[in-house]
């Protein structure tokens, strides 16, 4: 709690006293500059990643010497706290303004995830400041990462306690709060990338779709909320002579995948150690490099494998007898399954932006790829009145932001049943999606 008469130090110029509003005091000029370096540092963290940025970037992009940028912070690593905390605080504070605009949870819910993207939105127009996606929270030193990760608890508890209200008075739907609303935050995770890449008359319609998509997912009427059973796809695993010494290289190489994955995934490239993948394997970093060249190699072909399988995955379901609606659960059941699973984790990809451009356009293809396999069933099932007439590509960003996110469940809450949980996980899409005159 900020002392009376004392500047928040992460409060927005226009929620400070009026006398410190005066062109004329020192503390709104330096506030007013420090906001500038935050959310420069920002725009640099989401793009390049929050330890692949050099403080000489920040500098640079602000048209500073490196000394001047330490009027402002101590350290690159006092530099990424204060980032990430501007982040948490905002949420908190768009929070806030929810529950004073509306008291119906539902409303107050939507409102929230509608301030999220109008705040991207005003930033990527030059109206607004940039906020650091944190996702490499877990690099950070221990003091930092404990507060940031207690801030985003009690947003979260925040949240859920709104959604249980919901649920309490009847309107919203009886789900599991916690699991439903990692789904929904995760669709959000990776917006400040995607939304910059729509075409701007597009990206202003999104806040629309996520109201229409969510507030249907979460109200969805008993017809919507019949369980049907699916086909079972086969773990993805090969039939390979374990004496063979191919196919012992094979499993070695995946083990140093699988570590580096969740290396990458918890701290970013910058923050990830090869020293900390061999301990986790308990092998010497000699046998890494038989294996890797180094540390750019493992991470190009930790995406490679995850692609791979996310290819199986798709190509497997697309020959699946069924509707649309059917392949688009399976799929996404089977992706959570991978992700939560020992036959994952899957790479997150926001550690994309640390490879060179090339490498990064040959991957993200392959993505779209898989991207283009789930948007097309729900445009068949649009097509076949199976699902409502939504902008597919849009809800193809979100349902994937979710699918990336789903890694990070089992912070949220344990996973008894990988098999309930991910029905739980994605109902708030299929819900959303399906007609009320239909079901499969």
């Amino acid at each position: 709690m900020t002392p009376p008469g004392q500047i928040d130090p992460i409060a927005p110029v226009e929620q400070l006293d009026p006398k410190q509003r005066s062109p004329f005091s020192r503390g709104l000029q330096r506030e007013t500059k420090r906001a500038a370096v935050l959310s420069c540092a920002a725009k640099l963290f989401n793009t390049k990643g929050a330890r692949s940025t050099t403080l000489a970037d920040v500098a640079s992009r602000l048209g500073l010497t490196k000394t001047s940028l330490y009027y402002y912070v101590a350290t690159k690593e006092d530099l990424i706290y204060q980032c990430y905390n501007a982040n948490v605080r905002q949420a908190h504070g768009q929070l806030d303004a929810a529950e004073q605009f509306t008291e119906a949870p539902l409303d107050c819910l939507m409102y929230f995830l509608e301030s999220q993207i109008a705040t991207t939105l005003r930033a990527l127009d030059n109206a607004g400041d940039f906020y650091a996606a944190p996702l490499e929270v877990a690099s950070l030193a221990t003091e930092h990462r404990q507060a940031l990760e207690e801030e985003y608890r009690r947003l979260l508890r925040r949240l859920i306690d709104l959604m249980q209200q919901g649920i309490n008075q009847g309107h919203i739907r009886p789900c599991n709060p916690v699991v439903t609303l990692r789904a929904i935050l995760g669709a959000l995770d990776w917006s400040f990338y995607w939304l910059y890449e729509m075409p701007r008359e597009e990206a202003v319609t999104v806040s629309s779709v996520i109201r229409d998509l969510f507030s249907h997912g979460l109200l969805a009427s008993p017809a919507q909320t019949q369980t049907n059973s699916l086909p079972d796809l086969e773990a993805l695993t090969a039939d390979d002579d374990i004496f063979d010494r191919d196919t012992q290289n094979r499993l070695k190489q995946e083990a140093f995948l699988k570590a580096g994955t969740r290396c990458f995934n918890q701290k970013g490239f910058s923050g990830t150690s090869l020293d900390e993948i061999a301990q986790q394997l308990q092998v010497s970093k000699g046998a890494f490099y038989y294996h890797f060249a180094n540390k750019e190699a493992l991470l190009t072909q930790c995406f490679d494998y995850t692609l791979d399988r996310l290819e199986q995955v798709m190509a497997r379901v697309a020959a699946l007898e069924g509707s649309p609606v059917t392949k688009l659960e399976v799929a996404c059941r089977h992706i959570f399954t991978l992700q939560n699973s020992d036959q994952g984790p899957l790479v997150h990809f926001n550690a994309i932006t640390s490879l060179p451009p090339a490498v990064r356009q040959r991957l993200l293809a392959r993505l779209d790829a898989v991207h283009g396999v789930l948007e097309r069933f729900i445009t068949d099932g649009i097509q076949q009145q199976l699902f409502r007439p939504v902008p597919a590509a849009i809800v193809i960003q979100l349902l994937t932001g979710a699918l990336n996110a789903a890694m990070d469940l089992a912070a949220w809450q344990s996973i008894d049943s990988v098999e309930q949980s991910a029905s739980d996980y994605f109902s708030v899409f299929l819900h959303g999606l399906k007609t009320n005159t239909r079901t499969q």
